[in-house]
């Protein structure tokens, strides 16, 4: 059994993304060419928004973001302390400084609540001044717009959803990467809507922000190449990725709808025995991961052993905080308890729109051996 199985994916589109690569190789239009443009337009209609910039990955896609308001040393980017890595690299590479909010303990998205008292604790220090918030969607459900979009107009903050692992979810029928003032995303293979490669993209309904996007992608060109404007990237993404991601739109709606299925018999077998996925009312995630929380560390780590013992492939994401990284331990951020507790105690188990009933069977059946044994 595979964590993700992308075969199972490939053999179900093969012939027409064998044909439409080949097309690629024959045309030649590798870097930016035509597929590229066609498929910015269709995320941006498939999100509902003005513009898509696609770019090399998602790291860059929220990068460029920050390069574009010239957000750097002596600003405060505030974040989750609860992500993958790259949600704080990028905040490090422009040389400003995170500040790590806790996350809520049922969702772990950031917590809206304690994101607007470090503000406000920031702003009465008086050494970094506040500039953006980027709000991770995390395992495929989106962050608490409702409240941190009031929060960000409030203090007058660049907002930046991280939709890295959430693209195609949505609130109350409003489409992940719509939220924010700019939304990046990536399509790096094993996200719900991932490339053959490394990819990501960038939304905004902003026409300004739309072209400044364009330019840093391409070492900030201005009217070409040769002219530059602004410090920029090599960041663009190429024709076959697009031609993939292209192929990949077709099925990934009914792909979305195999995960909830899967995920909600997940969790009507195992509520029992396991902490499983909160999904807070209105919001439809595209499970990115099935995340389960033990009781302690030694639990999890009695559990995966089982697992992989019997061929179930685990993970876990994510085992430490920013906040105890060594890179930021002169930050003196306050304690984030719950991002610690949830670091301790959470795992994956296998999740794809392609796992058999046969095999649910065999995961959920192990875990219940393990707790009834």
């Amino acid at each position: 059994m595979k964590f993700i199985d992308l075969n199972k994916q490939y053999q179900k589109i093969k012939d027409n993304i064998n044909s439409d690569i080949l097309k690629t190789l024959d045309k030649t239009d590798f870097i930016l060419g035509k597929k590229v443009f066609d498929l910015e337009k269709k995320l941006a209609d498939y999100v509902g928004v003005k513009h898509c910039v696609t770019c090399a990955n998602g790291t860059d896609a929220l990068l460029i973001p920050l390069m574009s308001k010239n957000i750097g040393v002596g600003d405060a980017v505030f974040t989750t302390n609860f992500s993958y890595f790259a949600t704080t690299e990028v905040i490090s590479l422009v040389g400003a400084t995170p500040v790590f909010i806790d996350i809520n303990e049922k969702t772990f998205n950031i917590n809206a609540e304690l994101l607007e008292i470090q503000i406000n604790k920031t702003l009465e220090k008086g050494k970094l001044k506040p500039k953006a918030i980027i709000a991770v969607d995390l395992f495929g459900q989106l962050a608490n717009y409702s409240d941190i979009e009031k929060i960000a107009k409030k203090y007058n903050l660049f907002l930046i959803e991280d939709a890295a692992q959430s693209f195609g979810a949505t609130f109350n029928n409003k489409k992940s990467c719509s939220f924010g003032d700019v939304a990046s995303t990536s399509f790096f293979p094993a996200k719900p809507l991932g490339c053959y490669g490394d990819g990501g993209a960038i939304f905004t309904n902003n026409d300004t922000l739309n072209e400044i996007f364009r330019s840093i992608r391409v070492h900030g060109q201005g009217i070409d190449k040769y002219d530059n404007v602004r410090i920029g990237l090599n960041s663009r993404l190429d024709t076959i990725q697009a031609v993939v991601l292209l192929n990949k739109m077709k099925i990934f709606d009914n792909e979305i709808s195999n995960r909830n299925k899967i995920a909600n018999y997940y969790s009507k077998k195992l509520s029992k025995y396991l902490s499983v996925p909160f999904v807070r009312e209105g919001n439809n995630s595209v499970w990115a991961q099935y995340s389960l929380l033990t009781k302690n560390l030694e639990e999890r780590e009695k559990i995966i052993s089982f697992l992989n013992e019997n061929n179930i492939p685990t993970a876990v994401y994510y085992k430490n905080i920013f906040s105890k990284m060594s890179l930021y331990k002169n930050l003196n951020n306050n304690p984030c308890n719950i991002s610690q507790s949830i670091s301790e105690r959470i795992f994956s188990i296998p999740m794809h729109p392609y796992l058999t009933k046969s095999e649910l069977d065999t995961v959920i059946s192990l875990i219940i051996d393990f707790y009834e044994k």
